[in-house]
């Protein structure tokens, strides 16, 4: 009987203890939220400081994750999909320089590459020129001509302006078309719309059947000049008299995949030549992945930036909550002498502080993401939106409470029980 009523004894109290716990806590909540009642201007005011750093952390995020979109799209543009193949150097008797031969590529080898690694959508090879042709009045300049195959259209991403580009049945019949650039057709024809137009190349009369531009400004990163004349490749090799190319174009499927087929496609090129032979490949792969670095570190400089003005709403909960402290010191005694714990007024004044502090970020967070999905419903522009800056934001709100809550409420718990009764 004696060993059940002690264990009964110690149920009750593990439970008093717990019931007590759970009292105090709602009680600070409840003075927590008092507290701001009676002071609601202040607490506004001070809150202000983290609503504007908070806003102003996810539109930083929102920033740089737009230009790190844009910065990509223009890279992507270009032809972040494209594997260009070209020949380098070496090739039988490369040992013996009496006995050198260039060991080109062929058609036989895009050909072959098509038939061995899937993962590629279009090929087009390029043969290149520089013929002089008379643009009119008595002018006459070197333009680029490269002869290349239908595909060249969707491996370089062009973007017709009037016209067609040339098809698979004029590839075959060497027809004497071409596709221009804006800049020649304006300087040749004196319009964009050149369709139908003739010009000689190397005494050989051509019909313009479109006119052509690149996608984007390509940084320099392409073989297509301002003028610049696109002839089918089965015309074009009669004029350098060999079916030898010295590069292929390849458009891979799947960005993820550009990496592996490049492999895949200098094995195929390789195994039919000589082991002399030097062949290399060149992709945007490293441009893209230095471009997303490079948007990635100011981003990250950006955020340290607009982390200030976390850093000052913070100070400015501090300072207010240390004036609370030197208002509340009588009311602080009189919570000592009732029993209240050192323990559990640091917890009341650093809850406050963390209260003003995410009640700011809270808002901050909501007008930060209103920013982006107001231009996204308003307009076209399909502007990136990030749920973890929003976590960030509020984790960073919580975190300035507690780190500059703490001195006030340190403060608050260290008063004197006696000194504060006789504060006035």
């Amino acid at each position: 009987m004696t060993a059940a009523r002690n264990a009964s004894r110690r149920s009750f109290d593990r439970t008093l203890a717990s019931a007590k716990k759970t009292m105090v806590l709602s009680e600070i909540i409840s003075l927590a939220i008092d507290s701001f009642r009676t002071n609601k201007v202040r607490v506004m005011l001070t809150s202000l400081g983290m609503v504007i750093g908070s806003a102003s952390l996810i539109l930083v995020v929102t920033v740089g994750l737009t230009g790190k979109q844009y910065i990509l799209h223009l890279i992507e543009a270009i032809g972040s999909n494209m594997v260009e193949v070209e020949y380098s150097g070496g090739g039988p008797g490369s040992s013996a320089q009496h006995d050198f031969r260039n060991d080109y590529l062929t058609r036989d080898d895009e050909r072959a590459v098509l038939e061995q690694v899937p993962a590629v959508a279009y090929s087009s090879p390029m043969l290149q020129m520089q013929p002089r042709i008379s643009l009119g009045n008595g002018v006459v300049k070197d333009i680029l001509v490269l002869g290349v195959s239908p595909q060249y259209r969707q491996v370089r991403n062009l973007i017709l302006i009037s016209g067609r580009f040339f098809d698979e049945e004029d590839d075959a019949s060497h027809a004497h078309v071409a596709v221009v650039t804006e800049p020649f057709a304006r300087q040749k024809f004196g319009t964009a719309a050149a369709v139908n137009q003739s010009l000689e190349i190397k005494g050989i009369p051509f019909t313009v059947i479109g006119t052509f531009k690149e996608a984007v400004d390509t940084l320099g990163q392409t073989e297509v000049a301002d003028q610049t004349i696109l002839i089918p490749y089965s015309v074009a090799r009669y004029f350098t008299g060999t079916d030898t190319i010295k590069e292929l174009f390849f458009s891979i499927r799947d960005t993820g995949d550009v990496e592996l087929a490049t492999k895949q496609i200098l094995k195929v090129v390789q195994s039919r030549h000589q082991p002399t032979s030097v062949y290399t490949a060149q992709t945007l792969t490293e441009l893209l992945n230095t471009a997303a670095l490079i948007a990635n570190a100011l981003t990250l400089v950006l955020l340290l930036v607009s982390s200030v003005t976390l850093a000052v709403g913070g100070i400015g909960i501090m300072n207010i909550m240390l004036a609370n402290v030197r208002s509340r010191i009588r009311e602080i005694g009189i919570r000592k002498a009732l029993g209240a714990t050192y323990r559990e007024i640091k917890l009341q004044f650093l809850i406050e502080a963390v209260f003003i502090s995410l009640s700011g970020g809270v808002i901050g967070t909501i007008l930060g993401l209103a920013v982006p999905y107001s231009v996204r419903l308003f307009t076209s522009y399909r502007i990136p939106i990030s749920g973890l800056s929003a976590i960030i934001a509020l984790s960073a709100a919580t975190l300035v409470g507690v780190v500059f809550g703490t001195l006030p409420a340190t403060r608050a718990a260290q008063l004197d029980p006696v000194e504060s009764l006789k504060y006035e």
